[in-house]
């Protein structure tokens, strides 16, 4: 059976994150370059292999341009040294509700386990074929090296461990 090759349609997905910040509010980010592809046998969407996401870290964005330069600088991702994150997987089935892969940060690779909720497969008004994901889970920052932190007067901590991920995609079958 032939290999049908998917990448993300960038106009039609989100990948984002949030973190609690003083531990009583929470910060968004959002990645707004990222790009990413999955291959299928055929045109059957559901068992997924060589699954590779990417996001560039200098388009970090949390609508603040101080925070985004912060955590561009070395006391977060060193965006000029380690201008990419990636999270890789061999396969997948649609019908699990995990997927097991490696994620990279600041060139520190760790196993992940994200949970996944398929959309399902569709041909659009112009017949392209899509089908859809949305990718959530947890890391410790800390695990890749994200170990900046400050903790306030009263003992509160700034920046929270835990970050919250999420990636919704659209994938484009590719001719």
């Amino acid at each position: 059976m032939a290999t049908t090759k998917w990448k993300i349609d960038p106009t039609h997905s989100e990948a984002t994150f949030k973190v609690k910040h003083l531990m009583i509010s929470t910060v968004t980010g959002k990645f707004k370059a990222f790009e990413g592809e999955v291959e299928s046998n055929g045109n059957d969407f559901k068992k997924l292999k060589n699954i590779e996401f990417k996001a560039d870290v200098k388009s970090i964005d949390t609508n603040n341009k101080d925070r985004d330069e912060h955590l561009k600088s070395d006391d977060f991702f060193a965006a000029e040294e380690h201008p990419q994150l990636v999270f890789k997987a061999e396969s997948f089935d649609v019908n699990s509700d995990e997927l097991h892969g490696e994620l990279t940060i600041r060139n520190t690779t760790k196993p992940v386990t994200l949970e996944v909720e398929f959309g399902g497969v569709v041909e659009d008004p112009y017949g392209q074929t899509k089908a859809g994901l949305t990718v959530s889970g947890k890391i410790n920052r800390k695990d890749f090296g994200l170990k900046w932190n400050a903790v306030t007067e009263a003992g509160s901590v700034v920046v929270s461990d835990q970050v919250r991920l999420n990636v919704d995609v659209q994938f484009i079958k590719q001719a």
